[in-house]
């Protein structure tokens, strides 16, 4: 990397070993015409995803010390696209789970949602209103571990059901994941779900809460899916949606996740925006 003041959000030699060899073989594909190797550090690239991920600047508001945002915009694009953001995710996941004693894959998750609002640079077909909170935007659909890793991601206008939404994450699950026969949700997902998931191999459980229960009190399993979204909540981009395209959305998502797991795999932590001098080494 060139001379530059280091940022919080930088890659240690650590982080950059467990996602180095994925990118390393992606680049080794996808050589220019001229065959040169591209004028721009890939571990710089990663460092400015994971600067905007973790800050929530525009693309032109990167720092002149990291590479332009048409480049870094260009790579986010094309890993978005073909999945490489994806892949670097799963791949970390797996180690996060055997470092936890853990197989690979995973038996059961949890489904849940969040809707979230929006910039105005989101297009309107891609937004709608949420008529359970009264909030317009989008919806994040996660499923994820009971480690409370990200197994599926869909991200869709506010105004669709819960019930499309647990359909498709369970669909992804079972293509990526087929050692899942559990899912448990809220009460926001109905009959249709636990129908589709009996179609896939996948029992879906509601956990309800105790209507008798007065206060906040963590659901058994439930209380998972609150954790997923307190940790991307870390990183500012996921504040609100700000992408025009939903894969982008996914994407910042995988990316922030990438973030956290290379961090757990490593023995570091990720700052809080209350705490800026916590140590990052």
């Amino acid at each position: 990397m060139g001379e530059r003041m280091p940022y919080p959000s930088d890659l240690s030699d650590e982080r950059w070993e467990l996602i180095r060899p994925v990118i390393t073989s992606w680049k080794g594909q996808h050589t220019s015409v001229s065959g040169h190797e591209g004028r721009y550090d890939m571990r710089e690239i990663v460092n400015a995803i994971l600067y905007q991920a973790r800050t929530g600047c525009q693309w032109r508001y990167l720092p002149h010390d990291l590479p332009p945002y048409t480049a870094v915009y260009y790579y986010f694009g094309k890993w978005r696209d073909d999945g490489t953001d994806q892949t670097i995710h799963d791949l970390l996941r797996w180690q996060v789970r055997e470092q936890a004693g853990r197989s690979e894959d995973p038996s059961a998750v949890v489904l849940d949602t969040q809707t979230v609002h929006t910039s105005i640079n989101a297009p309107t077909g891609t937004t709608g209103l949420d008529p359970g909170k009264k909030s317009r935007g989008r919806k994040r659909g996660i499923a994820s571990d009971v480690l409370g890793l990200v197994i599926a991601v869909v991200v869709t206008a506010a105004s669709v059901h819960d019930n499309a939404i647990g359909s498709v994450l369970l669909d992804k699950v079972a293509a990526g994941n087929p050692s899942v026969t559990k899912a448990w949700t809220d009460a926001g997902f109905k009959n249709a779900v636990a129908v589709h998931g009996a179609g896939l191999g996948i029992d879906v459980e509601v956990v309800h809460r105790d209507p008798h229960t007065l206060g906040f009190t963590p659901l058994p399993k439930r209380w998972i899916a609150e954790q997923v979204y307190g940790t991307l909540m870390l990183h500012r981009r996921l504040a609100r949606d700000y992408e025009t395209r939903t894969a982008s959305s996914e994407s910042m998502i995988y990316w922030s996740m990438t973030d956290n797991m290379t961090r757990r795999l490593t023995g570091t932590t990720t700052p809080t925006w209350r705490d800026p001098h916590q140590s990052t080494a």
